[in-house]
C-alpha cells in the first residue's frame, strides 16, 4: 500500500472514530492548492535543462502551511500529496499553528553542480514566490536539500518581498537559523521515547535499542540514548550494519562514520546483514530512514516490544495489524518525529520577533511540547479506546476539523 493510500486510510479511520460529517471529511482530505511549474536552467556546459517543480498546499485552517522541499529523481505526486497531508495532522498533534504542505523538484541533486543547484532553486523560487510567504506557506529542507538551499530561497524571495528571514526555516545560523535545529528531530525522538517508556514504568538506561538509518535523525537519536546509558546494540544505514550485544560505543561509531563515510570496518562491533536489523534482538526498534521498512514479510519476526517511528510512514498497515496482535507498542511518526517541525516553528517565531533564543531554551521548549503532545495523545487513546496511532490521528484531525468549523467553512 503506497503512502497516500495508507495516510487516507488512517485519516478515514480517525474521521469515523470522531464521527465527522462526511462533507467535512471530504473537504479535509482534498488539498487546498496544487502548484506545478516548469524550471528551465542553463547547465554549466551551456545546454538547457528542464525540470518540473511542484508544491502541494494541503490545509491552512490552523495557520500558514509548512513543509519540506525535496530534490529527488523520483518525486511522486501521490507521495508528496500524502506527506503534505501528514504535515497538516503532524502540526496539529504538536499543537503548533501551522497547516501542511510539501514540495519538490524532480531532479538528481548528485548529478548537478553547486551552481546548477543554485540556479534551479532560484528559478523555482521565482515561479512560486507569490504563493509562499511568512503567513502563507513556509518551506523547509527535506531529502536532497539543506540549509544552503534555504539560503538561496530566502535570498531570491527577498528580492521580490524585501528581507524576509521567516519565509523558510532550516536556514544557516548566520541567516537567522535557530540553534538546536540540527539535532531537533533526533532530540524529539529521544523525548518521545522517554515519555513512552516512562508511561510503561521503564527507563531508557535499562533498554536495548536497534536503530535503522544513521543519517541526521538516527545519529542524533543514538547519541542522546547513549548519553543517558541506553544500550544501542545494532545500527544500520545504506553502507552497512553493525551489532554488539553489549552496546555499541556511539561516539566512536560517529567518528568512524565521519572519517570513512561508512559503517563498514568499524572495530567496536561485528558486521551484520542490513536487512536483519529490523528483526534484530532488542527491546526498542527505531526506524529512522525510509518508509515501508516494516511490512507483512518481516513484521511477524520483529523481536522489539516497542517501535518508535522516527521515519515517515515506516510501517505498512498490514505490518501494523500483525505487530498490534503481537502486543508491540508503536509510537506513530506523526508524533515521534515532530521535533523537527516544532523547532522549525521556534525558528519562525524567533525570526518574526527578531529575537534569537539560546540552545538551552530551544531544547527546553521542545521537551515541553513533546511531553504535552504525548499526554494529549494518551487522553485521546483513553477517550476512544484506540491505539497510539489512532490516538495521534484523532487528536490531529479533531484539531483541524474544529478550526475549520470555527472559521465557517460552508459559507
Amino acid at each position: 500500500m503506497n503512502a497516500l493510500a495508507a495516510t487516507n486510510r488512517n485519516f478515514r479511520h480517525a474521521a469515523r472514530i470522531l464521527g465527522l460529517d462526511s462533507k467535512l471529511e471530504k473537504s479535509l482530505l482534498i488539498p487546498l492548492r496544487e502548484i506545478k511549474v516548469e524550471c528551465t536552467i542553463p547547465k554549466d556546459d551551456g545546454s538547457l535543462a528542464s525540470f518540473v517543480g511542484f508544491r502541494i498546499q494541503h490545509d491552512n485552517a490552523r495557520g500558514p502551511m509548512k513543509g519540506g522541499i525535496r530534490y529527488h529523481p523520483e518525486v511522486d505526486p501521490d507521495e508528496v500529496n500524502a506527506l503534505a497531508q501528514l504535515m497538516t495532522w503532524k502540526s496539529a498533534v504538536a499543537a503548533i499553528p501551522y497547516g501542511g504542505a510539501k514540495g519538490g523538484i524532480g531532479c538528481d541533486p548528485r548529478e548537478l553542480s553547486t551552481s546548477e543547484l543554485e540556479r534551479l532553486t532560484r528559478v523555482f523560487t521565482q515561479k512560486i514566490h507569490d504563493l509562499i510567504g511568512i503567513h502563507r506557506d513556509v518551506p523547509a529542507p527535506d531529502m536532497g536539500t539543506n540549509s544552503q538551499t534555504m539560503a538561496w530561497m530566502l535570498d531570491e524571495y527577498s528580492k521580490f518581498h524585501g528581507h524576509s528571514p521567516a519565509v523558510v526555516t532550516g536556514k544557516p545560523i548566520d541567516l537567522g537559523g535557530s540553534l538546536g535545529r540540527e539535532a531537533a528531530t533526533g532530540l524529539g525522538v529521544f523525548f518521545a521515547t522517554e515519555a513512552l517508556l516512562g508511561e510503561c514504568g521503564k527507563s531508557i538506561s535499562e533498554m536495548k535499542f536497534a536503530i535503522q538509518g544513521f543519517g541526521n535523525v538516527g545519529a542524533w537519536t543514538a547519541k542522546f540514548i547513549h548519553d543517558v546509558g541506553g544500550k544501542v546494540v545494532a545500527v544500520s544505514d545504506i553502507t552497512g550494519a553493525v551489532k554488539n550485544p553489549n552496546g555499541i560505543d556511539i561516539p566512536a561509531l560517529l567518528k568512524h562514520k565521519e572519517t570513512t563515510q561508512s559503517l563498514k570496518d568499524f572495530q567496536g562491533a561485528d558486521a551484520m546483514d542490513i536487512d536483519d536489523l529490523i528483526v534484530h534482538e532488542c527491546d526498542v526498534l527505531i526506524p529512522c530512514a525510509l518508509g515501508g521498512v516494516l511490512n507483512k514479510e518481516n513484521a511477524a519476526d520483529v523481536k522489539a516490544k516497542f517501535i518508535i517511528e522516527a521515519a515517515n510512514h515506516p510501517t505498512d498497515p498490514e505490518a501494523d495489524e500483525i505487530l498490534s496482535k503481537k502486543g508491540v507498542v508503536i509510537l506513530p511518526d506523526i508524533y515521534a518525529n515532530s521535533g523537527g517541525v516544532t523547532v522549525s516553528y521556534f525558528e519562525w517565531v524567533q525570526n518574526i520577533q527578531g529575537f534569537m533564543w539560546d540552545e538551552e531554551k530551544v531544547n527546553c521548549e521542545l521537551k515541553k511540547y513533546m511531553m504535552k503532545s504525548f499526554h494529549d495523545i494518551k487522553a485521546m487513546c483513553k477517550a476512544h479506546d484506540c491505539s497510539l496511532r489512532m490516538g495521534a490521528f484523532t487528536l490531529g484531525v479533531n484539531r483541524v476539523a474544529h478550526a475549520t468549523l470555527l472559521r465557517g467553512w460552508e459559507a
